[in-house]
């Protein structure tokens, strides 16, 4: 039962790292888009190719799947509804164990 916890935790940890990593680079792309962010800075180049190679395995189904939109990729917010659709039973066996540990 310890183990199972211990698992549920460690996917809720990662659920939230994920949908951080989605966000920032979501807000990262539009201060690119606005001119705001420089992509010549070697440092900022390599933080978006990490972000970019963190992502796109997240994000290649979803695009076989959703229309071509153009310039617009709705793929981001895809993975974002189904990581807090995953997050919900997750939370709730995490809620439960917690209070099954304080009884």
């Amino acid at each position: 039962m310890e183990f199972l916890n211990a698992l549920n935790g460690i996917v809720y940890i990662v659920l939230e790292a994920i949908w951080w990593i989605i966000i920032v680079q979501a807000v990262l792309s539009w201060l690119i888009a606005f001119n705001v962010i420089n992509t010549s800075n070697e440092y900022v180049r390599n933080g978006l190719y990490a972000l970019d190679r963190m992502t796109e395995p997240l994000y290649r189904p979803v695009r076989k799947v959703l229309p071509d939109l153009g310039a617009l990729d709705l793929s981001p917010m895809v993975v974002l509804l189904a990581v807090i659709i995953l997050q919900g039973p997750v939370r709730e066996n995490l809620f439960a164990a917690l209070m099954r540990a304080a009884a």
